[in-house]
């Protein structure tokens, strides 16, 4: 998946501002509520105006603009690709996003089953029936994007919110993007 406008969006890292120098009591903590308050009630905004698929894109597509810049700016992408996931596994965890754990790799084929528990966006959400983790997608198709260059389908096949607790993601090259 690459979004519609491509690599050609207008946020960059270093808007994300200095977070030390505006919050030198708060600091970088917060609760996930108030992440999920946001993520949520945007979701919710979006599938009022534009339908719940539309919302789910444009959540991807955050997501993977998110998941690119995340990768250029914090890990290293020289590494060899069981390096690389490792060093997102630590990095997922020490930054509260989830605990991800590679079930299944073919580093030939370039397909990946991953888990991520105690996922940010949905662990602890009532049973829907349907996966919510549109942004994850996007997520972990950009950044795999920024790894390799190559575009990646990633689906949610499990997700808390239809009964599971762990969130799993199915990931291929994306050849029709191709």
């Amino acid at each position: 998946m690459i979004p519609a406008f491509g690599t050609q969006y207008d946020f960059q890292w270093t808007d994300l501002g200095d977070i030390e120098l505006g919050r030198p009591n708060l600091g970088q903590q917060m609760p996930v509520v108030v992440y999920r308050l946001a993520q949520y009630t945007m979701r919710e905004a979006l599938s009022k105006r534009y339908g719940d698929e539309v919302a789910g894109d444009i959540l991807r597509e955050s997501g993977w603009i998110a998941g690119r810049e995340l990768c250029i700016n914090t890990l290293d992408t020289s590494k060899p690709l069981t390096a690389f996931l490792a060093d997102l596994q630590s990095k997922l965890k020490e930054l509260g996003v989830g605990v991800m754990r590679i079930e299944q790799a073919d580093l030939e084929r370039l397909t990946l089953t991953i888990t991520v528990s105690e996922d940010l966006d949905c662990s602890g959400l009532p049973v829907s029936g349907t996966t919510v983790c549109d942004y994850d997608e996007g997520f972990i198709a950009g950044v795999l994007h920024a790894y390799s260059g190559q575009t990646f389908a990633v689906k949610e096949i499990d997700c808390w919110a239809t009964g599971d607790r762990t969130c799993r993601f199915a990931i291929t090259p994306d050849n029709a993007a191709a």
